[in-house]
Order: C-alpha cells, then structure tokens, then sequence
C-alpha cells in the first residue's frame, strides 16, 4: 500500500521514494528525527474523523516535531497495524490523508509497512535536514525574551469536549480537533531570524512552559488575555459550561508553535503572549490570574 509509487514528482531532497526496499534521500549535514504512533480509541476515533483526517492528523503530529527544530521536512515513513477486518478503503483513506498533509509541508511519505494486529495503530517518522541552520532546543530561551506562539489555541480540546458531549454544532472547533492545520510554516522564518528556542505545542501550552521552564532554569510569565483562540471558542465555552481560557492553557494536540524571540525580533505571524525571566527561586511558570496546579498536565499517554 505505502509502496505504490505516488502519481506526484518526487519531493526536494528524494531520490529514491515508494516501491524499493528503503528509500533513498539526500543528506549532506545534520539529519532531524522523530516518531509518533496514533491508537485507535487512545487519540483518534473513526466515528468522529475520516481515515483521510486520521492520515493527516498522524503527518501533522510529527512535521510539527521536526519543524520545531528549524528543520525542513523531507520525508515520512509510516509503519500501519490494523485488524484484518480493516476496510480497504479506509487503509487508502488514511494513506492518502498522509499524502496530501506531506505535500502541504513540501514532503513526501517514501515508504512504509503494513502488518496486521489487534487494533489500528498508525507509527510515523517523520525526517528533517537543517541544510545550513543550526538546531533551535526548546530549553535555550534567554531572560528578557518575548514568548510568543504561532497561532491560535484550544480548538482542538474543544473540539475533542464537543465531541464527547454530541454537540453538533462549532464545525471549526470539531476540525480542529480532527485534522489540525498548524502555522508550521512559521518556524523555518522563525529559525533564520535568530528565534532563541523553540517547541511545538503538543501536549497543551501549560506542558510545554513547565517543560521550556524546567530545561532553562528560567522562569516563564503568560499573560492568559493575550493567546490567540479560535474565533467560536466562548460559544463553544457557553454551550458547554466550560472556562475557554482552560482550553487555552491545558488543551493538547493543537501542534502550533511556542518560541522566545529577543525583544523586537518577532517575525510576521507570531503573537506575543508573555516573557521570559530570571528564576528568583527556582524555574516556573506564572499564568496571571490561574493556579496552574491541575493545569500543568497536559497530555498524558498512561
């Protein structure tokens, strides 16, 4: 399935793509890597996505890994279990999902593995080159920084509370959650203007801070008004009796970006949301107005 030659021309940086016994691509300086896997029922249901969303959602999750770095992605590699009861045209469904959101990064997935198992399970590793830029480390934030984030916030935990509670209504937020569409592109401009560190928002803003925070020895200071949200996320709040503001902070699986620029070097795109700070008495993070004590979890796998 991951071996049928693709109909497009091969990405930047493929020699050799799907069809041999391992693909072929260029490399002349550091390589970038990293993999995530998806579970049915743990992070996505097929009765609440397409298997084209569920591709999608599975290339994005890892790009933003690879893009956090300052990396360029330049393939991805898939390895797919799946119970033989599996429909074909949901295996398809979800290879071509993968297709189109690796295209959307420049991208292609030049191999993979199909292999059958209990439940289906969906591993990507996603490969990046620095070409001539040196890594950007989420845990190098200098005191005095702007910390600033990439694109707007909450929408796919609120799309997750949607779902969960059969709302049928907030399209967007439901999307959000089913197929994130990141402003990744941002950070390659991020890491040619000299960003300071850099990380993709994964497990929720309040994780990634107390982690940024923890590596730095620094300490982070958010101010909650200041994070940009999707445009229906205090109707959705309304509807459901919720505080916006908790999926803001704590919500996961919005992969956009968190960065610390120097002062007066925030590039297009990014919106300032707090700054960075010596650490009087140990690394923290202060989210005026909030006891961060049950939001620090984010997301957690056990």
């Amino acid at each position: 399935m991951f071996t049928a030659q693709n109909d497009s021309a091969p990405a930047d940086g493929v020699i050799l793509g799907p069809g041999d016994d391992a693909a072929v691509l260029v490399g002349s300086g550091p390589v970038v890597v990293s993999t995530d896997a998806l579970v049915d029922g743990q992070h996505f249901r097929l009765d609440w996505s397409t298997p084209r969303q569920v591709g999608a959602k599975a290339v994005v999750a890892n790009a933003a890994d690879v893009m956090s770095m300052g990396a360029r992605v330049t393939g991805f590699v898939v390895s797919l279990t799946c119970p033989d009861r599996t429909p074909t045209t949901t295996l398809v469904g979800v290879r071509d999902g993968m297709r189109e959101a690796a295209a959307r990064y420049g991208a292609q997935v030049v191999g993979g593995d199909l292999t059958a198992g209990d439940q289906l399970v969906i591993a990507v590793t996603a490969i990046g080159a620095m070409d001539d830029r040196a890594p950007v480390r989420l845990s190098t934030p200098v005191a005095g920084d702007v910390l600033a984030v990439s694109g707007p916030l909450g929408g796919s935990a609120a799309g997750l509370a949607l779902l969960l509670a059969g709302v049928d209504e907030f399209a967007d937020l439901v999307a959000a959650h089913c197929v994130p569409k990141p402003h990744l592109q941002l950070a390659l401009a991020a890491a040619e203007s000299g960003v300071h560190a850099m990380t993709d928002i994964s497990d929720g803003l309040s994780s990634e801070l107390h982690t940024m925070a923890r590596m730095s020895g620094l300490s982070l200071r958010v101010d909650p008004a200041a994070i940009p949200v999707p445009p229906d996320l205090a109707a959705a709040a309304v509807e459901l009796g919720v505080d916006p503001v908790r999926w803001a902070v704590a919500g996961g699986e919005d992969h956009e970006l968190l960065a610390a620029f120097a002062p007066g070097e925030l590039p297009t795109g990014w919106t300032a949301i707090g700054s960075v700070h010596a650490a009087e008495s140990g690394p923290s993070v202060v989210v005026s107005g909030l006891n961060l004590s049950d939001l620090d979890s984010g997301w957690r796998t056990f």
